[in-house]
């Protein structure tokens, strides 16, 4: 163990609450969320590797290059000043989105199954995975990110209680409440026709 248990189960509360900021900023389609998750992430990156979650932990490391490039996006779209547009995605597209996203999370569960020591390497890329597709979705300001973040959340929950990361898996709870009046949030902008 690299860091102190004592000091790392500190640094995930605040990565915890961190996390739970950065969701209530996105429920309202505000850019400033990435900055929250940006901190929340960096501090998860140890967290994970230090509890042998290699893909969660590697996985904290995209979450901050693709929370800035988010930032961008949403910044051009007007997000510093108002809400962003949101919009679904279209019945090709999701297919390819799932494909893909069960084609990488196998594929990095066996390699970490066969090369590394990780705790639970299917379990762990499957989150990962469907994780990177949410972020990206995200970016793209659609709709099925939060689909897909609700089944990350529920997924995440039985791992961390697993791992005995508590609070994360609090975090993942009070997430999931989130991602559902996320969804509601979003899918109600865009009915309204402007995305708005």
């Amino acid at each position: 163990m690299i860091i102190d248990p004592a000091m790392l189960a500190r640094l995930e509360w605040v990565a915890a609450g961190l996390g739970l900021v950065n969701i209530a900023l996105l429920i309202f389609r505000s850019a400033w969320n990435f900055l929250f998750a940006i901190l929340s992430v960096a501090i998860y990156v140890f967290i994970f590797f230090e509890n042998r979650l290699y893909a969660e932990s590697a996985l904290q490391v995209f979450y901050i290059l693709a929370n800035v490039w988010g930032w961008l996006l949403w910044r051009r779209a007007g997000g510093t000043e108002a809400r962003v547009p949101v919009r679904w995605l279209d019945w090709p597209s999701r297919v390819v989105w799932l494909t893909v996203t069960a084609a990488l999370s196998l594929n990095l569960g066996w390699v970490m199954h066969r090369y590394t020591n990780a705790a639970m390497p299917f379990a762990d890329s499957a989150i990962a995975g469907a994780s990177v597709a949410a972020q990206l979705l995200l970016g793209f300001r659609r709709i099925e990110n939060w689909v897909v973040w609700i089944a990350v959340d529920v997924a995440a929950v039985l791992l961390y209680i697993n791992r005995g990361l508590y609070p994360t898996a609090g975090l993942y709870a009070g997430m999931l409440v989130m991602c559902l009046v996320g969804l509601k949030e979003w899918v109600e902008a865009e009915r309204r026709g402007t995305g708005v």
